[in-house]
């Protein structure tokens, strides 16, 4: 990281840099406190629609990370705000958690079956056969096709779980209609993050565990990237990919170093 301009704001991952499921990475309390102390912005980012910001916090909270409900922001939340400046105030039908019928609701939109402006396909843990035939035949009668992410699968205790890219991929399959991604890697949802601190992309640096949406998101919005090797992409993996990130570094804790070197 030779760029000389110096860092006023931060992204960061979720799951696979501060997290795994409930438990905390070691260095990630550290990496928060020392953003904190610093008094530089930042927002910590997930592709997960399924919780609501208070929801996150609550969970983080008990794995020993204290953030702000302000400083976190879903593909949910990204979704209502894409939304609201595509059709403010319409219409949609939602396969998805409290996290993205809430942000929804928030940004006054209705839920509804009935000739909806939109189908919106979030994570769950609970997909249901009924309500994904409702959202093709809605889509082949005209709703448009929006989706809070591309992740075909997530994490759990006892596996891999499918997931929001997963079960998009069925519904376009069974109508040929492929969904508009908001989340990561759209480096939409990273400008929206940016416009929400204020941050600009020559002085914000994104924090990652996966090159295929992490750091592809960071680079196409123009953002110095940090990948840590605590979650998804491995050492071996990097030099597979076109791009490479700013820095590789084994966790978040190595970071920590980073926040004074980089402010």
């Amino acid at each position: 990281m030779t760029d000389p301009k110096p860092v006023d704001t931060w992204l960061t991952d979720m799951d696979g840099v501060l997290v795994h499921e409930e438990r905390a990475i070691p260095g990630a309390s550290e990496f928060i406190a020392a953003l904190q102390a610093s008094g530089k912005k930042f927002l910590v980012l997930t592709n997960n629609s399924i919780f609501t910001p208070r929801d996150l916090r609550a969970r983080l909270l008990a794995a020993g990370i204290d953030i702000p409900e302000r400083s976190i922001w879903t593909s949910a939340l990204a979704t209502a705000q894409f939304l609201d400046d595509q059709r403010p105030r319409g219409t949609a039908y939602v396969i998805g958690e409290a996290g993205l019928t809430t942000a929804l609701h928030e940004i006054g939109y209705v839920l509804t079956e009935r000739d909806p402006d939109y189908v919106v396909l979030g994570e769950t843990r609970t997909y249901s056969f009924e309500a994904i035939t409702k959202a093709i035949r809605l889509i082949a009668e005209g709703a448009r096709f929006i989706a809070t992410n591309p992740d075909p699968t997530g994490p759990s205790q006892e596996g891999p779980l499918p997931a929001t890219g997963s079960v998009a991929a069925l519904i376009t399959r069974a109508t040929g209609v492929a969904p508009y991604f908001v989340g990561k890697p759209n480096p939409l949802m990273m400008r929206s993050a940016l416009n929400r601190i204020e941050g600009h992309s020559e002085t914000t640096v994104m924090i990652g565990d996966r090159m295929d949406t992490d750091i592809i998101s960071g680079l196409e919005a123009g953002l110095r990237s940090v990948l840590v090797l605590s979650g998804s992409t491995a050492d071996h993996e990097v030099e597979r990919f076109p791009y490479r990130p700013t820095r590789v570094v084994q966790s978040i804790a190595d970071v920590v170093p980073l926040v004074t070197a980089l402010s």
